[in-house]
């Protein structure tokens, strides 16, 4: 519900639109709407997207069902039930130094096709929390340790069904060094000398826009 009005979302056909060539995906909504309206389609998204793959139960493969009392698919041959997916993912600003001189570690993907630098993210691994977690992907990807680490604000990312946790953490000690499958390139930046940073619908501008004016 969006106040009184109920929204729906729809699963239309790969390749349809249903809007008559007006449909836009969550990337271009961002512009165009409220952050409220943004976060409906969000979700209608990632709702939308369990629906598709949990058509079958992971158990015993018997098509599942729609539970009458919350939101799950349920099994009717072994009861197993399957709430929406939700993968929880850390990602972290790292700074070092104090006043003018601190700077902030950036780092740009190996899939990116602009260069856009950004903060360090990863995906949490089953049994470490999430402190754990924003050490080892900082260590795996760029080969840095780190201290301090703060929680700041989460963020829902519906791309498709990841609920990113934003931290600020301390440089440690440690040289850089790429993992190559992942990082492009990583470097320490000042305030006043940045590269191309992620825009405003991201978690990550945040990080780095509370990092600037602090």
């Amino acid at each position: 519900m969006h106040g009184d009005t109920a929204c729906w979302g729809v699963d239309v056909p790969h390749g349809q639109d249903p809007a008559d060539g007006a449909a836009v995906d969550l990337r271009t909504f961002f512009g165009r709407a409220t952050e409220t309206e943004w976060a409906v389609a969000g979700r209608a998204v990632q709702l939308v997207e369990w629906g598709r793959t949990h058509k079958f139960c992971g158990r015993c493969a018997t098509p599942t069902l729609i539970a009458d009392n919350e939101r799950a698919y349920t099994c009717p041959t072994c009861r197993l039930m399957s709430f929406p997916r939700l993968a929880p993912a850390v990602i972290t600003l790292v700074t070092r130094g104090h006043g003018d001189d601190e700077e902030a570690l950036l780092a740009r993907g190996v899939q990116w096709q602009i260069p856009m630098y950004s903060c360090l993210a990863g995906f949490v691994e089953p049994g470490e929390n999430l402190e754990q977690a924003v050490a080892r992907e900082i260590l795996e990807e760029v080969g840095i340790w780190v201290a301090d680490v703060q929680y700041v604000a989460s963020q829902p990312w519906p791309f498709p069904h990841s609920l990113m946790l934003g931290f600020r953490a301390r440089y440690d000690h440690g040289d850089i060094v790429c993992d190559a499958t992942e990082i492009m390139d990583a470097n320490w930046y000042r305030r006043d000398a940045l590269p191309m940073i992620p825009p405003g619908i991201s978690i990550a501008r945040r990080l780095i826009d509370d990092w600037l004016a602090s």
